[in-house]
């Protein structure tokens, strides 16, 4: 396995998987135990545009490959949603129940912030409106703050609602109506996002099945 972090010079063992991609940024601080990757798929359309993921990935390779998945999604995205934004994405290593501190959060706005606006934060799993507030005190390209900062707040509300209102839609296409009662659901992941859209599910009468990789965050919706 190739130590990114370790190393004095540019890795190029992933040179195939980040040709696309405009930018790809590997930012280590020490002191905060910071290991974080930013990638920027493409600004064609204007700054990228992505939220900063927060997980405990098996190896640096894997943290890799899933922050340049997720910047090229992001591309496509935004532009399918008219924006005038393109795709990036980020990510830090680690585990945000125990790794996560206001020195780290910080060190990593201040990468950001080194890259002059080409890409713009925000939450994503295992970050919160209240660390967008810890990563704009070193950043001014931040989005998803907590309201009391002047931002939107929990974008996770809008996201669940988004998807509950694309499986209305996609059960009207092949059923002929929106209608969701007594049709069974199954939710992968019942986080931030995932829980709410249980909420809505169940409102109406749908029978949902649930799984995800923390058994805390099952007990949370049954």
């Amino acid at each position: 396995m190739t130590d990114v972090f370790g190393l004095s010079h540019k890795d190029t063992s992933p040179a195939n998987s980040q040709a696309r991609h405009e930018q790809v940024v590997f930012c280590s601080d020490e002191r905060s135990g910071l290991r974080a990757i930013i990638a920027i798929y493409n600004t064609a359309l204007g700054p990228a545009l992505g939220g900063t993921r927060f997980y405990p990935y098996d190896s640096e390779q894997a943290a890799l490959a899933d922050v340049l998945n997720l910047s090229r999604a992001m591309a496509y995205k935004n532009a399918l949603a008219g924006l005038d934004l393109g795709g990036g994405k980020a990510v830090i290593i680690g585990d945000p129940a125990i790794d996560k501190n206001e020195a780290m959060l910080r060190a990593y706005g201040r990468f950001v912030q080194s890259l002059g606006g080409r890409y713009f934060t925000a939450c994503d799993v295992g970050t919160y409106s209240e660390d967008m507030d810890l990563v704009a005190r070193e950043s001014s390209y931040v989005t998803g703050r907590t309201q009391a900062n002047g931002g939107a707040g929990d974008s996770s509300i809008l996201t669940a609602y988004g998807v509950f209102q694309g499986m209305r839609a996609a059960v009207e296409h092949v059923h002929g109506t929106p209608e969701l009662r007594g049709r069974r659901v199954g939710v992968e992941g019942v986080g931030k996002v995932g829980h709410r859209l249980v909420d809505h599910l169940v409102e109406p009468g749908a029978e949902v099945v649930v799984c995800d990789v923390s058994e805390r965050a099952v007990d949370r919706v049954l």
